[in-house]
């Protein structure tokens, strides 16, 4: 008997998952229980075993490939088997699965871009692609002279070093920083941090400055609670639980592990916290619930030299906090200039939910948090 093996549900809001790697080819025997493919679904990847045992007789959805969930991906069956015909074609993925990326031919592009006719076969004859052309015609539309221009402009054809499909976590990552450009009008805050006790605090403990920083949005979490928030329709919502994720730059790109009720841990159970997860993160083996249900994230760019930057929301939350490098730099203190080390931070939130002045008085509560060491 054929067995199906098809895409899983891994939550509730999961929609589509890219087959990332099989683990065996087709004609191999597999045994029940035994991973087969590995999938990946909002940054979690995750090993898909086999329904049942017998031989690897077709694989419907090749690696790199965006799957619906419960679409089939592959079929296992017995040697001599044979796979019925209906089997094979009502399994097989559907129209809207979408392939591996490719290099895009014009003639492939031309049909599927808002383009005169005359501007199609020039794009054919000289070989430009249409997707990368500007129309200047009625509703955009690409015209023969947008193609002859564009072709003087960029005819020379460049050599490819390397060809990186956008599949994975980063087809992930771009997919939701796009959704939220998109829907969430942004809107950043920015405030200069002294950070001498943060400075003292990891000098006598080895507590990293962004630890300090999850402790301390957290507490601020609790009296600024619009931050903890997310647009769902007409209505806000404020969440009970404050889970605060760290961006980390992981084996497979950007991911953002969660440390649940980071308001009812102490700095050190922070550190452990983070540091288990950030480690988990680095040889990608993150699972589903180290990564959801965040309500507010940080990214922290300091120690790549960055002073100051502009994050983008990552959805559904409401504001993400960026923090830079700590600096030494001449300051006024009560009327004197002095040295002290510095940080800047910069808060950007979602202007749907949050004002400036709220805003503004949140970052405040962090800045004064890490400037008296109340961690």
């Amino acid at each position: 008997m054929v067995t199906t093996v098809v895409m899983p549900r891994l939550s509730l809001t999961m929609k589509r998952g890219t087959v990332i790697q099989w683990f065996k080819k087709e004609n191999e025997t597999v045994e029940k229980g035994e991973p087969l493919v590995e999938v990946l679904s909002e940054k979690i990847t995750y090993d898909v075993e086999a329904p049942a045992s017998g031989v690897l007789r077709r694989i419907l959805a090749e690696e790199g490939m965006d799957v619906p969930v419960d679409w089939a991906i592959g079929l296992i069956g017995s040697v001599d088997e044979p796979i019925p015909e209906e089997t094979a074609e009502s399994e097989t993925t559907p129209e809207s699965a979408v392939s591996p990326p490719s290099l895009p031919r014009s003639v492939e592009t031309s049909e599927r871009v808002l383009a005169s006719p005359a501007a199609k076969r020039l794009a054919k004859e000289l070989q430009v692609d249409l997707n990368k052309v500007k129309g200047t015609g009625p509703e955009g539309r690409v015209v023969e002279d947008d193609v002859r221009l564009f072709a003087d402009q960029f005819g020379v054809e460049l050599r490819v070093k390397e060809v990186i499909p956008m599949v994975g976590f980063r087809k992930t990552t771009a997919d939701r920083l796009s959704l939220s450009a998109r829907t969430a009008p942004h809107s950043t805050v920015v405030m200069e941090v002294d950070m001498s006790n943060a400075a003292r605090i990891h000098g006598e403990t080895g507590r990293s400055y962004t630890e300090m920083l999850v402790k301390a949005v957290a507490l601020a979490l609790r009296e600024h609670t619009i931050i903890n928030a997310t647009l769902d329709g007409e209505q806000i919502k404020v969440f009970e639980d404050i889970n605060v994720g760290v961006a980390v730059a992981g084996e497979k790109g950007l991911v953002v592990p969660v440390i649940r009720n980071a308001d009812q841990k102490s700095l050190s159970e922070i550190a452990s916290v983070l540091q288990a997860l950030v480690e988990k993160a680095r040889r990608g083996v993150l699972a589903k619930d180290d990564v959801s249900g965040g309500t507010f994230t940080i990214t922290n760019l300091g120690m790549y030299g960055v002073d100051v930057f502009i994050p983008i929301i990552n959805p559904p939350e409401t504001a993400i906090l960026g923090a830079g490098r700590v600096v030494e730099k001449p300051v006024v203190v009560n009327g004197q200039v002095a040295v002290r080390p510095v940080m800047q931070l910069s808060l950007a939130y979602d202007h749907r939910i949050v004002d400036g002045a709220p805003a503004a008085q949140f970052l405040q509560t962090v800045k004064k948090i890490l400037e008296n060491g109340i961690l």
